[in-house]
C-alpha cells in the first residue's frame, strides 16, 4: 500500500488540528488556548484546500482567525481572567464533566466508526474544471437542498442577537451635547449677575 504525497500531507495537518484542538481544552493559560484554536482552524483550512474547497478554506482563514480570533484574543488578554477561579467550577464538577464525556466520546464512537478512513475508502477528489466555481456551487446547495436549515439557522442567530442586546441593554442613556444655535444667541445678562454689596471695613 503506497501513500501518495497528497494522503501524506492530509495526515500530517490532521495530526496538527487533533493535537492543537486537545491543546485548547488542556491549556491552562486562555491566550495559550486562543493560540492553539488559531492553529487548528490553519490546520484545517490545509485539509480543505486539499479537498478543493478553496472558498471554505479561505472564509476559515479571513473570518475565523482574522476577524473573531483576534478579537477573542485581544478580549482574553485584556480581561486577564486568573488561572485558579477559571478551573476552580471544573474541580467541583468534575462527576458530572466525567459523566458527559463519556457520553459524548460513545457517540463520537459509534458515528466514527460506521465509515472507513483508509486510503482506499477515501480517494482523492476529482479535478474540477477550470470555470468550475466553489461560491456558485455552495450557494446551488444552500439555496436549493439546504434552504431549511439555512432559513433555521438565520432566524436562531437573529433571536440570539435580539437576546444579546436584551441583555447587555441597560435602558436610555442621557446624553449631553452641545446646542451651537443657543451658545451663540446667549447675551451676558444671561450668565452675569452683579450683585451690590457693601465692602468690608476690615480690609480697607
Amino acid at each position: 500500500m503506497s501513500i501518495t504525497l497528497q494522503q501524506m500531507v492530509f495526515y500530517f495537518f490532521s495530526f496538527i488540528a487533533i493535537v492543537s484542538a486537545i491543546s485548547v481544552v488542556i491549556a491552562r493559560n486562555p491566550v495559550r488556548a486562543a493560540l492553539f484554536l488559531v492553529l487548528t482552524f490553519f490546520a484545517m483550512a490545509v485539509n480543505w484546500m486539499l479537498m478543493e474547497a478553496e472558498f471554505l478554506a479561505i472564509a476559515l482563514v479571513l473570518v475565523y482567525v482574522g476577524a473573531v480570533m483576534v478579537l477573542f484574543l485581544f478580549v482574553v488578554m485584556m480581561i486577564d481572567i486568573e488561572t485558579p477561579n477559571l478551573f476552580s467550577p471544573f474541580v467541583k464538577y468534575w462527576p458530572i464533566s466525567l459523566a458527559i464525556s463519556c457520553v459524548l466520546i460513545v457517540m463520537m464512537g459509534l458515528a466514527v466508526t460506521q465509515y472507513s478512513f483508509s486510503p482506499e475508502a477515501m480517494p482523492a477528489p476529482t479535478a474540477k474544471l477550470a470555470d468550475y466555481s466553489h461560491v456558485k456551487a455552495l450557494g446551488h446547495l444552500l439555496y436549493s437542498d439546504f434552504l431549511l436549515p439555512f432559513e433555521i439557522a438565520g432566524v436562531i442567530l437573529l433571536v440570539a442577537m435580539i437576546a444579546a442586546i436584551g441583555l447587555t441593554f441597560r435602558g436610555a442613556q442621557t446624553s449631553r451635547f452641545q446646542k451651537v444655535n443657543q451658545q451663540v444667541m446667549v447675551k451676558k445678562e444671561d450668565r452675569l449677575e452683579i450683585v451690590k454689596m457693601k465692602a468690608d471695613e476690615r480690609l480697607l
